[in-house]
């Protein structure tokens, strides 16, 4: 005998539809028809219901849904569903609502009508559940975007200053190229911090580390401060200095002689203008220093650029065992 495949589906009971209802993730509300004050009355409230929102079945039955409205709910979404339902058609939308203890979330609905047979309206079942979280993220997404393209903008023009000034600084093409290189991985090392924070920051130490930490032998480097992290637009100027600065140390300076000691230090400075990152760099021990002959990328980048883009002062001294530097970079 053929499997009749055209019969029609068995209807389960009352009893296994409220407890499909009442298993559900959803928070299910159902209401009267009336769209008009004082209606729509709330007839029936599932367990996720009371779980999102914190109200009892018995809190809410003969109320009408606005209780859960507050000073941040979405009038125009409200203008929206009321049209929609006036119209007899579903609505679909997201707008704040308020919990028992006033705290908001974010809440999406799905509100369908529930009809006679000659078509009047006589319920309307609402689905619903809470976005918060989804909004959180998809917010956090756009900021990052947003960060991550003012990023690259400003990459993209340092990597050009970076490029200009390695050209005006380079004594032949096998200089330049090397120069270019080391300070667009410096660069690199840089975004890649950032990248790893999900505050895309980096912290001071982290940024000297990545320039010192290779030539950190027998105790030479030393370092110390609290930590302080800085947004991206401070961390990538802050970091081509330290870069030039270590690598001054290992063509000219302290760390050219093995028994050369870099010293760097930090602290916050409160001040009335908001706070500062304050930081020396000390080398000691070095081959004897003298005054630079012609300005090279890196006093240069010191003294201008690193001011340029971050308001910060800088103070270089030459001292007879190393140089000296003292920053002082404004923090947002």
């Amino acid at each position: 005998m053929r499997e009749d495949h055209g019969a029609a589906q068995v209807r389960p009971d009352l009893d296994v539809l409220l407890a499909a209802v009442e298993a559900a993730g959803e928070a299910i509300l159902i209401t009267s028809a009336d769209l008009d004050e004082p209606g729509p009355r709330i007839e029936y409230t599932n367990s996720a219901f009371t779980r999102m929102t914190g109200y009892e079945a018995h809190e809410v039955l003969g109320r009408s849904p606005r209780l859960l409205q507050g000073p941040e709910t979405d009038g125009g979404v409200l203008h929206r569903m009321r049209m929609a339902l006036g119209a007899g058609n579903p609505f679909q939308g997201e707008t704040i609502n308020y919990r028992k203890d006033g705290s908001t979330y974010v809440v999406e609905w799905l509100i369908t009508p529930v009809r006679e047979k000659n078509g009047s309206i006589t319920h309307w079942v609402s689905a619903q559940r809470d976005v918060t979280e989804r909004h959180a993220y998809e917010e956090r997404q756009k900021l990052m975007v947003r960060e991550l393209h003012h990023r690259v903008k400003n990459t993209l023009a340092t990597v050009q200053a970076v490029m200009n000034a390695t050209v005006r600084s380079s004594l032949s093409i096998s200089e330049f190229t090397r120069a270019l290189t080391a300070r667009i991985s410096s660069l690199a090392r840089t975004h890649a911090l950032i990248t790893e924070d999900l505050s895309q920051a980096a912290s001071f130490e982290g940024l000297l580390r990545s320039e010192l930490d290779p030539y950190n032998d027998h105790g030479r480097i030393t370092l110390e401060g609290p930590r302080v992290m800085l947004p991206s637009n401070l961390a990538v100027p802050v970091s081509m200095a330290l870069h030039e600065l270590t690598t001054n140390a290992l063509q000219h300076g302290a760390l050219a002689d093995p028994k050369g000691r870099v010293e760097v230090t930090w602290w916050i400075e409160d001040g009335s203008s908001g706070q500062c990152l304050r930081w020396n760099w000390d080398e000691h021990d070095g081959p004897p220093v003298g005054h630079p002959t012609r300005e090279g990328f890196g006093h240069r980048l010191l003294n201008k650029v690193l001011a340029a883009q971050t308001k910060a002062e800088v103070e270089v001294a030459f001292e007879p065992d190393g140089i000296r530097v003292r920053a002082r970079v404004p923090l947002q």
